[in-house]
């Protein structure tokens, strides 16, 4: 007995050893404690000791056994930044909410870091030009400081990957209007002292973004005068073609040099200019201001798919403005954190959010609800990650008996939720990725040459499989009427066995008025004109819309500049009453997409799937027919089942395990 005794005294000793020697040998050991014993007065972190690994440490994260995040939100902190500085390997560095005073170091040899939040301290200096080095940088606050003097804007203007750019409630002066960057998100320059014109690339974000500056103007502040650009130039009018010259925000927000164009300086340059060349010179300008406007709006244009979603290919993200959610002053919990939990569903491969947050990720597009990604775990795992925004949620426990609903939706031809992630700024759900993209794409993407045409057996499994999707969200719990909301193409997803999946389901409970676009050439008419709120007859009209989609080819959610008989409703082209117009005058033909014109033997189905969608497009809610009706009527258009994965609408609701009364209607009970 003594000896096992000692044998574990021995092995308890070598294993302390091990540990310590382990963690005294971890190359940030040595820099965290120093920036611990240079900050932390209050002994906020009194785990951070030699005696464990640095990966323990509060508010410290690790990959691949290097420190890659630094969140200390509300824990008391001030001195110097200077030793956070040898963490080569950092990716994350929030030290919100602290005490924080004097200048930043230099951040130049943090190059892998990727998010910077500094807001609410008291750093003051200059802006820190050392950011500008940091390539990988997405997302910057330095709100709520004491910065000051002139922001470096052909500095600013390096970090391309910028998405949020934060700097109100500061001293910075001087003029913004060289700003551009094209991938930001989120900007505030807002309670500063600066002047001038605000530039083109900037004046998509509201006026909060800008006020409390006095001297600022251009869009979507008033326009710029004459006034405005003398006192920001310092009483010296800048030569119209100076290399510093900006796009402003408007046409009438340019600076025109009256001085220069006057006839008495005209004769100061040797003589008065001829009629001619005055013409040749204005003629000159509205030339170069025609190309500058033709090449800005391809530039816009090649950046929106054809419904008004951005597409950014590519594009690596991080998905919160903060890594960790929101620090409160007030709250209690420990760190000062307010945060939520990933909240899965049945089958559902688990994760945390950090591992979201590290995920390699790209935007997909950006809807009314928010903003999707595609995002690549370390382990491989492929998921699609909606980011919600502007929803109208009661609470949390409004929210959270919604996903219960939706989350417990399974079907073939849906996108199944596998998780959320719930907190008072953030929220993201979790989809299966679908890896053949969306409908909106495969009609519309690549018209040039080079193209493979949508046949049409793969419009018609399509328009089967959307129908059944639908059909089983209409009828999968009858005592709540549940209803899709945002039925369009870029929302009718296709897996990797070609068959349709419907996504962004069970959102539209949480629409705010900003969320729903004006012109949305799905949306019902009662709904549009009278707004009225979404059910399932307004469903069926927005499914009527997507078949007329299928067989015209064109998008529903663009304006018409055909010139033809298409008609158009507050600029979009209203494709049912198109649709009716050209089949009133017999012109049925004419209303085909030219791509099917090449199959043979179809006409007889494309007209029967046309009075399908022209029923669902009826004006009036109560001529549209039912769900399932809809779904028995595309499947008896060939007499077959036209995917290999059917079930009849009426037994895919009513006997699927996966779905009943009870367990689905339960969780909102």
């Amino acid at each position: 007995m003594a000896t096992v005794l000692h044998y574990y005294t021995l092995l308890s000793f070598f294993f302390f050893l091990f540990t310590l020697l382990e963690s005294s040998s971890h190359p940030d050991t040595p820099p965290l404690l120093a920036f611990k014993s240079s900050t932390d007065v209050t002994n906020s972190l009194d785990n951070w000791n030699s005696s464990t690994t640095p990966c323990t440490w509060t508010g410290i994260s690790c990959l691949n056994n290097r420190v890659s995040r630094v969140v200390l939100e509300g824990f008391q902190l001030n001195g110097s930044l200077q030793n956070l500085t040898i963490l080569k390997e950092l990716r994350v560095l929030s030290l919100k909410y602290n005490h924080f005073s004097g200048s930043l170091p230099n951040f130049s040899n943090l190059s892998a870091l990727k998010l910077l939040f500094l807001s609410h301290n008291e750093f003051s200096g200059k802006f820190p030009e050392s950011v500008t080095k940091l390539n990988k940088l997405y997302r910057l606050d330095l709100s709520h400081n004491r910065f000051s003097g002139e922001i470096p804007v052909e500095l600013v203007n390096r970090l391309t990957h910028l998405l949020t750019l934060r700097l109100e409630e500061n001293a910075f002066s001087g003029e913004i209007s060289g700003v551009n960057l094209v991938n930001l998100q989120e900007f505030n320059a807002s309670g500063n002292r600066l002047v001038g014109a605000i530039p083109f690339s900037l004046s998509r974000f509201p006026v909060s973004a800008f006020g409390k500056n006095g001297d600022l103007c251009g869009s979507p502040l008033p326009k710029c005068t004459m006034t405005d650009v003398n006192s920001s130039s310092g009483g010296a009018m800048a030569s119209p073609l100076s290399p510093a010259t900006t796009i402003a925000s408007s046409p009438s927000s340019l600076p025109v040099n009256t001085h220069n164009l006057s006839p008495k300086n005209s004769r100061r340059g040797g003589g008065k200019m001829s009629s001619l060349a005055i013409i040749a010179i204005i003629l000159g300008d509205l030339l170069v201001l025609t190309v500058v406007c033709i090449l800005l709006y391809c530039f816009f244009c090649t950046r929106k798919n054809l419904n008004g979603s951005e597409f950014r290919e590519g594009e690596k993200i991080v998905y919160s403005s903060s890594p960790y959610g929101s620090y409160h002053p007030n709250t209690s919990q420990t760190g000062g954190f307010e945060r939520g939990k990933m909240v899965f569903f049945e089958g559902a491969k688990r994760f945390e959010l950090e591992d979201l947050l590290r995920a390699s990720a790209e935007m997909l597009g950006k809807g009314g609800f928010g903003t999707a990604y595609k995002a690549v775990l370390d382990d491989g795992n492929v998921v699609a990650v909606k980011r919600l925004k502007e929803l109208n949620v009661g609470g949390k426990r409004e929210f959270e008996q919604q996903m219960e609903v939706l989350g417990r939706l399974r079907h073939p031809n849906l996108v199944g939720l596998k998780a959320y992630y719930f907190a008072s700024d953030e929220k993201l759900l979790v989809y299966d990725f679908m890896s053949n993209g969306n409908l909106f794409w495969l009609l519309h993407g690549n018209r040039g040459p080079g193209r493979t045409p949508l046949d049409w057996t793969t419009r018609l499994k399509i328009a089967a499989g959307a129908a059944r999707g639908l059909a089983f969200i209409h009828n999968s719990c009858k005592s709540l009427k549940l209803t899709h909301g945002n039925i369009k193409s870029t929302n009718i997803l296709i897996d990797k066995s070609g068959n349709a999946r419907v996504s962004d389901f069970g959102l539209a409970i949480f629409a705010t008025p900003s969320s729903i676009p004006k012109t949305n050439g799905y949306r019902a008419p009662e709904v549009a004109l009278d707004g009225r709120k979404i059910t399932q007859k307004s469903d069926i009209y927005s499914f009527g819309v997507l078949l007329l989609e299928l067989l015209t080819g064109k998008c529903p959610s663009v304006v018409d500049n055909g010139g033809g008989v298409a008609t158009t409703y507050g600029g979009v082209l209203d494709l049912p009453r198109w649709v009716q117009s050209v089949v009133r005058e017999e012109w049925t033909a004419e209303v085909f997409d030219l791509e099917l014109m090449r199959y043979k033997d179809i006409e007889e189905e494309m007209v029967g799937l046309l009075q399908i969608a022209m029923a669902c497009t009826s004006t009036s809610p109560d001529q549209r027919p039912k769900v399932n009706y809809v779904v028995k009527m595309i499947e008896e258009l060939r007499g077959v089942e036209v995917s290999p994965s059917h079930d009849t609408a009426t037994d895919s609701v009513s006997d699927s395990p996966a779905v009943s009364e009870d367990n689905t209607c339960g969780a909102s009970q």
